[in-house]
């Protein structure tokens, strides 16, 4: 059978290619060639290895390996992952409506959707789920407990659920529906005149999301708007040149693709009138702000239709398509690179040209290309797209991420709630100065062990030392150090009160208000959003920005 396949492989290219290049029927026989050699491989492996090899397991490693080494976007999807890739693609499911993670080996939720099922059936964040249907979820993982989860539409799945501060789970009954992921989880009004929107996805409509957002903002008075594209993967091309077409001119070029296949190499345009393109824009972005997201960025600063404030674009210049393959599989596979109007590509890391030890690297500077915005700014490709007003991420202290990566902030929270029926919006809720002497109490039996970064390098210069046998000639200072940079819990917990109280106060406000009191508890310490909002006050400094200096 495998021979008839190669013979038929063999004879459409050398019907294909009979007027072409000799090149390219070489380049056919060596498709043939290895794809015969890999067979007889898998065959004598099959049969003479010492030990049982499950076939779908080898190829899989092999199919999967062989990917890697193109570049990270391009998968095989397997029948068993269509569904999660058709959700990642849609935002669509089956299923009760929440996000779950795994906390000290327990399934918990993380967040319930608003209105959906479950938030109906009053699960809140921090529940732990131990049983879905009578099957017990404590030896299972994250992905496996959210399969049973999902299902069907209007089908009833039956939990056993453990809240905060109860011995015994209680059994809650829920009816599936088909969840919808919002793309704009939040849009609001941070003062009297500047309206802020989130947009966290490009699934399927999401440029009618954000059409209805931008609409709702400027009818509760905004004159600013403030676009947060931070942390946003990426998604549909099509959508990101909708929302694009949101606030540029009709007939104005918004991306280009050129790939192998000439015939899909395409222009894309505003087709539509926009709907604001005059309301002054601050776009924020940060290092995990990719593809999609960075053409919506790189549009709105090549016409420079918008301020960007944040951190560089992470410089994912590439365009997947997928492809049927048998068997109800499917291969998601980068077919072109795009170009925002500037002419300018993004992409910072080349795939093709590795370094020596497999690994890629970034497009060096010396390769990047300058080109000239709509207004004659100069901007550069081949590595993101780089914001006009940088503001760098502050760093955390460890006693902060200490206390966040062990998870008490977030059980913190849960006890917080149950203590306390109400609190103010999450705009006015503060801590305080009683209510964070109660979370440092509640400190008091956890390990918030941890290690600084110049404890960590002065236990290396210690080493160092030691193997040069210097030791004992710097062993008094070196102990006068250590003991003036020991850490103190007590005073760190003090030194660090207003991040840690940040921390925990947006922690606090989602069990109440879900994921908008998380992102409302932010407007008033965020850098970026206080960035964004100084430059939006200021029209000259404003202006300035989208000028040429």
């Amino acid at each position: 059978m495998y021979k008839k396949l190669i013979a038929g492989v063999l004879a459409g290219s050398l019907a294909l290619t009979l007027f072409s290049f000799k090149s390219e029927s070489e380049r056919y026989f060596e498709i043939a060639k290895n794809l015969d050699v890999f067979a007889t491989l898998f065959k004598e492996v099959n049969t003479y290895y010492v030990d049982e090899v499950p076939p779908s397991k080898l190829v899989r490693t092999g199919i999967d390996a062989m990917l890697k080494s193109l570049d990270p976007y391009t998968n095989y999807i397997p029948e068993d992952d269509i569904e999660d890739f058709r959700t990642m693609t849609t935002g669509q499911y089956g299923g009760i409506g929440a996000l779950i993670g795994s906390r000290d080996n327990k399934i918990v939720v993380q967040m319930p959707y608003e209105n959906s099922p479950a938030h109906k059936a009053g699960l809140v964040i921090g529940d732990e789920i131990t049983k879905i249907d009578g099957v017990n979820v404590s030896s299972k993982t994250t992905s496996e407990v959210s399969k049973l989860l999902k299902g069907q539409a209007n089908s009833v799945v039956k939990l056993e659920v453990r809240s905060y501060g109860q011995s015994k789970p209680r059994t809650v009954e829920l009816t599936r529906a088909n969840i919808m992921v919002d793309n704009v989880p939040y849009y609001g009004m941070i003062d009297n005149e500047i309206g802020y929107f989130q947009l966290s996805g490009f699934t399927v409509d999401a440029s009618k999301e954000v059409r209805t957002a931008v609409q709702k903002l400027k009818e509760q008075g905004a004159k600013k708007i403030i676009f947060d594209l931070r942390d946003n993967p990426g998604g549909l091309l099509h959508e990101a040149v909708n929302i694009s077409n949101l606030f540029v001119d009709k007939g104005s070029d918004i991306v280009s693709t050129k790939g192998k296949v000439k015939e899909w190499n395409k222009t894309y345009k505003a087709l539509d009138e926009p709907l604001d393109k005059e309301v002054p824009m601050v776009i924020l972005t940060s290092s995990r702000s990719a593809s999609a997201s960075e053409i919506v960025a790189g549009v709105m600063q090549d016409y420079d239709r918008a301020v960007l404030v944040g951190e560089r674009t992470f410089g994912k210049g590439l365009v997947q398509a997928t492809r049927p393959l048998s068997y109800n599989s499917q291969l998601k596979v980068t077919t072109a690179k795009y170009y925002i109007p500037s002419g300018r590509s993004i992409q910072a890391i080349d795939y093709k040209h590795r370094n020596e030890d497999g690994s890629a690297g970034k497009i060096p500077d010396s390769l990047k290309v300058a080109h000239k915005t709509a207004g004659g700014r100069i901007v550069y490709d081949g590595g993101g797209v780089s914001p006009d007003v940088e503001v760098t991420r502050k760093a955390y202290s460890e006693i902060a991420r200490t206390i966040a990566m062990k998870g008490y902030f977030f059980e913190y929270a849960n006890k917080y709630r149950a203590e306390n029926p109400t609190i103010p919006s999450a705009k006015q809720f503060k801590l305080t100065d009683a209510d964070y002497q109660k979370f440092i109490a509640f400190l008091d039996n956890k390990d918030v062990n941890y290690t600084t970064k110049v404890e960590r390098e002065l236990e290396e210069l210690t080493e160092q030392a030691k193997d040069g046998k210097h030791l004992d000639d710097i062993k008094i200072e070196l102990d006068a150090i250590k003991k003036k940079v020991s850490h103190n819990k007590s005073n760190d917990l003090m030194r660090f009160r207003a991040e840690i109280q940040e921390m925990l106060e947006a922690e606090i406000a989602s069990r109440y208000y879900l994921q908008k009191g998380y992102i409302e508890s932010s407007f008033d310490d965020d850098p970026d959003i206080l960035m964004a909002k100084r430059v939006l006050s200021n029209q000259q400094e404003y202006a300035s920005y989208l000028k040429v200096k």
